[in-house]
């Protein structure tokens, strides 16, 4: 079959012989001539690259996108004390770290008044930790430590035996052992080096699992894919990718936005383990509305690339109130009355500036991308730039959510 000749590129010959004419009328010009003809010349490669290799949207693996109903991990919280620590413990004052250690020593056969405990070498704790699905009976897992009262540091720390309970107040795990920080913190008041957080820290392994949480897989029908981020197209794709890799029209549905529902093909009843991991390895391409997120407390600004704007005129100018205050000392004359004193006086400046506003016309269709080109090409700031994308969400020229965090 005769293949048709692409009139709009270049062949292999042509190109060669473009870019080596472009080479050879380097030749002779002055060291700043040629400068500029080798950026233009790189300028114009990286446009060819581009124009012979577009960019293409990106497949993720479907397991990097949903979640299998049911199959979740489940919290654990737990309250304990941490003892071992160099006088950064509670101070006498924390009640419920006081009262805790007594009552424990008290178990272990111990009477004491709880007046008469000190408790600067222990501190009360929060211990919090995730269990994971099918974990069974044995099994060790993570747990974070932090402080509950008014420790500074849980620096060399041993957590004591604590157990962890779930929402239904059933004890899943008892976690003990040695905590660490990831820092440090040294020296007196006033003259101290802190690293890291050091009220907070990690026990690697330090949790052993007590109870498994019941759930059954293997004897179901039919189970539930659910979308992290919910769309419609996503949705679909899913559940294409899903029926073509089964050879099957409807073994998977989309329910909604957020939801596939599968039924369990003849052939893999009893197999569930193989037909999820014949699906979680399954490509399809995201789909997610246009959206801006804003977070206005650090100036970050993050936007996807199909977020469009209609057409607007955007005109912004800077209002800057300055006022400055000198403090002046008025000493009285030779010769002044009796009771004349020296006094500070307060003198106020206020300046006020303001900038000339820039327009700047957006037409029709224009990405994201050049708009803040375009804004920043006028001297715009991260700050000014929030504030102008609100504006024009106002307007309804933002052809996207704009997300405030």
């Amino acid at each position: 079959m005769r293949r048709k000749k692409n009139n709009n590129a270049f062949g292999a010959t042509e190109e060669r012989d473009f870019f080596n004419s472009l080479y050879r009328q380097e030749e002779g010009l002055d060291d700043f001539t040629s400068l500029r003809f080798q950026r233009c010349l790189m300028l114009l490669v990286i446009i060819h690259l581009f124009l012979v290799f577009p960019a293409k949207a990106e497949a993720v693996r479907i397991k990097d996108i949903a979640n299998v109903e049911g199959v979740r991990e489940n919290s654990l919280i737990g309250y304990g004390l941490v003892i071992g620590l160099n006088g950064t413990g509670d101070k006498t004052g924390t009640t419920f770290t006081v009262q805790t250690l007594s009552s424990m020593l008290k178990n272990m056969g111990i009477a004491v008044e709880s007046n008469a405990v000190k408790v600067k070498n222990v501190a009360a704790v929060m211990v919090t930790s995730k269990l994971p699905p099918f974990v069974k009976t044995g099994s060790r897992i993570d747990v974070v430590v932090s402080s509950l009262g008014d420790a500074t540091s849980l620096q060399g720390g041993t957590l004591l035996l604590t157990p962890l309970k779930g929402a239904d107040q059933q004890v899943y795990a008892v976690a003990q052992g040695p905590i660490s920080i990831g820092g440090f913190i040294g020296g007196k008041e006033g003259d101290s080096v802190q690293k890291n957080h050091p009220t907070a820290g990690r026990v690697a392994e330090g949790a052993q699992v007590e109870k498994e949480v019941g759930f059954s897989f293997m004897n179901k029908e039919r189970f539930n894919i659910l979308l992290r981020q919910q769309d419609f197209t996503t949705a679909l794709r899913v559940s294409k990718a899903i029926n073509t890799k089964l050879g099957m029209e409807a073994a998977a549905t989309a329910i909604d936005s957020g939801t596939v529902s599968l039924q369990v093909p003849d052939p893999y009843k009893g197999r569930l383990v193989e037909l999820l991991a014949a699906i979680e390895g399954l490509e399809v391409t995201v789909d997610l509305p246009a959206r801006v997120v804003v977070n206005e407390r650090t100036g970050t600004i993050v936007m996807g690339d199909q977020v469009r704007i209609s057409d607007v005129a955007v005109s912004h100018g800077n209002l800057t109130i300055r006022v400055k205050t000198e403090f002046q000392v008025s000493q009285p004359p030779p010769f002044a009355p009796e009771g004349s004193e020296t006094v500070v006086v307060p003198q106020r400046q206020t300046d006020v500036k303001e900038e000339e506003a820039q327009i700047l016309v957006l037409k029709g269709g224009t990405t994201i991308g050049e708009v803040v080109r375009g804004l920043n090409a006028i001297g715009v700031t991260p700050r000014d730039l929030i504030a102008i994308l609100q504006a024009i969400r106002a307007a309804g020229a933002l052809q996207a959510e704009l997300e405030i965090l």
